[in-house]
């Protein structure tokens, strides 16, 4: 690479399933510590903005390397003011988790290792978190005086309580897979992550694409407004698959065949 070429922190690419299913896989590769620098940044904002342009049926983040990440670059923040601090915070929300979240697949992130502070926030906007036994999380940013300011609070509060995330965050300690699958963050747990991972993203990939994409619109509701409004959005949701070739083929392979036997084009 020369000199004037600009660094890459982030490699998104695509992998097809034995089926046909389009898998987008995009990893962290910014040695030695995947830190959260502006490259980083800049990466992910790109990649996810493309994924958001051309969504495949399964999405894996991931990293290469000892760590998933250590952390944000500290000099991310070095002079920011009351001003540029709100707007950096806004625009990470507005181009890294929202679009993140709203992903119309399954969304997966495996973390191999030490995952702190912006990675692990990223990791919590998505589905599913796959884990070594070796893996360790924290969210760390008192040890600069700050909170975690990318929706890492209020999303391990929705997945572990808030008694839980209070206790996360304020002492900065180092959690492990094992504690972090206890409190219902970590979802699976794998000695050889990769190949597992992937395995599970194909298997979703090859599933009913617009079915997971309702499924997650209806969290989505129950997130932003409980139960009640979940129950008011599901009919519509869930009524527009009626509309699908893959409900219709999965209604009649059923019938035809019995359980288990349908396959998904993602339409």
């Amino acid at each position: 690479m020369s000199e004037n070429t600009p660094k890459t922190a982030t490699r998104l690419e695509r992998e097809t399933t034995a089926a046909g299913a389009d898998v987008a896989v995009l990893t962290l590769a910014n040695p030695p510590l995947n830190l959260f620098d502006q490259a980083m940044f800049d990466g992910l904002v790109a990649d996810i903005a493309a994924l958001t342009a051309n969504p495949p049926r399964a999405v894996l983040l991931r990293a290469e390397g000892k760590v998933v990440s250590g952390g944000v670059d500290v000099h991310t923040f070095d002079g920011l003011t009351v001003e540029t601090g709100t707007a950096l915070w806004r625009r990470l929300f507005d181009d890294i988790i929202h679009p993140l979240e709203a992903l119309p697949c399954p969304v997966l992130f495996a973390a191999h290792g030490l995952t702190l502070t912006a990675a692990f926030e990223v990791a919590l906007a998505c589905d599913i978190i796959l884990a070594t036994p070796k893996a360790k999380f924290g969210l760390v940013e008192t040890v600069v005086g700050l909170t975690p300011s990318m929706g890492g609070p209020q999303r391990l509060a929705e997945r572990a309580g808030s008694g839980r995330a209070r206790e996360f965050v304020m002492t900065a300690d180092l959690y492990d897979a094992a504690t972090m699958a206890d409190w219902g963050v970590v979802n699976y747990i794998h000695d050889d992550l990769d190949p597992a991972a992937r395995a599970l993203a194909h298997k979703l990939a090859d599933g009913p694409t617009k079915a997971h994409a309702a499924t997650k619109k209806i969290i989505e509701a129950w997130r932003s407004g409980g139960v009640a409004h979940a129950d008011a959005v599901t009919p519509e949701v869930s009524g527009a698959l009626f509309d699908t070739e893959d409900l219709r083929g999965g209604v009649r392979s059923f019938l035809e065949n019995g359980p288990g036997k349908a396959t998904y084009q993602g339409r």
